[in-house]
């Protein structure tokens, strides 16, 4: 890929930290150098986040189009009214519609091609809701906007990579859901995602149970008897490296996630808990299975930091990072798939004699 990469970022919502997450990254002249930033949404709301922060230094460049960015500069495209206003730390409607707009506006030149992936700032799940976004978060709406079969909702850092089986569903829906289906579907898209969007050959995954003790052999719940362990042998006459039912306490407290390239667990806090507390600041959220490239930080809209100038910014500099790179990966993949003598030299090789073009990368 000889291109420079064009990044999309919608603003999320604009009462939040998005902005000051933005800036922050930006302003580091360096982003702009191996890619090209589009920040979708307002300059107005830019400039106001820019004087509470006590910036003066960082001014994107207005354009109407991603057909105009150019140079390694930062842009931003006007996507909401002029009428707009902020007030730092509420939720409110209007920052919720703004948000969308920034979204769709994003997601449209992601779909036409006219920027190579996109980072979403985050936005608050509940004022976002109207007409056109009846979803539980951007991994939902983007699943329909793209017409794909099943996503996964995938954690990333350099410490550890969290798939979820169960997104955002509630709690009392988990047992339903989870049938060997779903998660041989989930572990398919891990597998294959860890392949083509971060080169690891082989890749071996470990899948947690759903109850205590993995179960404790039917004594605590059977799901791991009738979907979770028939699902992990489908998908090892698949070729697919995996391992399990594991209980999650003793996996995360013993440290045992080391040992594997991912972890699939059964539902979100299962996995995402265990994955703040030890990846928070820098960990990355990437939606495994889209036909498109798209991450965001792995916090939320932090109301309560909004305007103070105490959000770490390292979180959506790991998202851009990440959303280059798995853009590049899938694109060598491509290449060396679609050259034969290159997938059979690639497929004699081991897993740790990987060629340049396939080492993992990570932001």
């Amino acid at each position: 890929m000889k291109h420079k990469l064009k990044i999309g970022i919608s603003h999320g919502d604009i009462n939040g930290i998005s902005y000051e997450v933005i800036i922050k990254t930006l302003m580091d002249s360096r982003i702009s150098e191996i890619c090209t930033p589009i920040i979708y949404g307002s300059p107005k709301v830019l400039a106001y986040h820019r004087k509470a922060l006590n910036i003066e230094s960082f001014s994107p460049m207005g354009i109407y189009s991603p057909d105009e960015a150019r140079g390694n500069k930062c842009f931003i495209i006007n996507c909401v009214d002029e009428n707009i206003r902020v007030e730092l730390g509420k939720s409110t409607a209007s920052a919720g519609i703004d948000a969308f707009k920034a979204l769709k506006a994003a997601t449209d030149a992601l779909e036409a091609g006219k920027v190579d992936a996109l980072v979403t700032g985050p936005v608050n799940k509940q004022n976002i809701q109207h007409a056109e976004f009846n979803y539980s978060g951007h991994t939902e709406y983007l699943q329909a906007r793209f017409h794909a079969h099943e996503v996964m909702m995938l954690m990333v850092s350099d410490l550890l990579k969290v798939g979820l089986v169960a997104g955002h569903v509630p709690v009392a829906a988990l047992s339903a859901m989870i049938t060997t289906e779903l998660v041989l579907e989930k572990l398919k898209i891990l597998s294959h995602s860890l392949l083509v969007d971060f080169g690891i050959r082989n890749p071996s995954i470990a899948v947690l149970g759903l109850n205590p003790h993995a179960g404790d052999n039917g004594l605590l719940g059977t799901e791991e008897q009738t979907a979770i362990i028939p699902a992990i042998e489908q998908a090892k006459n698949l070729g697919i490296t995996v391992f399990g039912p594991f209980p999650a306490d003793g996996f995360f407290g013993a440290g045992r996630f080391t040992q594997f390239d991912a972890v699939l667990a059964m539902y979100h806090d299962q996995g995402l808990a265990p994955f703040k507390s030890l990846c928070m600041d820098r960990g990355v959220n990437f939606t495994a299975g889209l036909p498109v490239v798209r991450t965001s930080p792995a916090h939320g809209t932090a109301y309560e930091l909004a305007g103070k100038d105490q959000a770490s910014a390292d979180s959506f500099r790991n998202a851009i990072y990440l959303a280059l790179d798995v853009a590049r990966n899938r694109e060598r993949y491509k290449e060396m798939t679609a050259d034969p003598l290159v997938s059979s030299r690639t497929a004699d090789d081991g897993k740790d004699e990987s060629p340049e073009d396939l080492e993992e990368t990570e932001g």
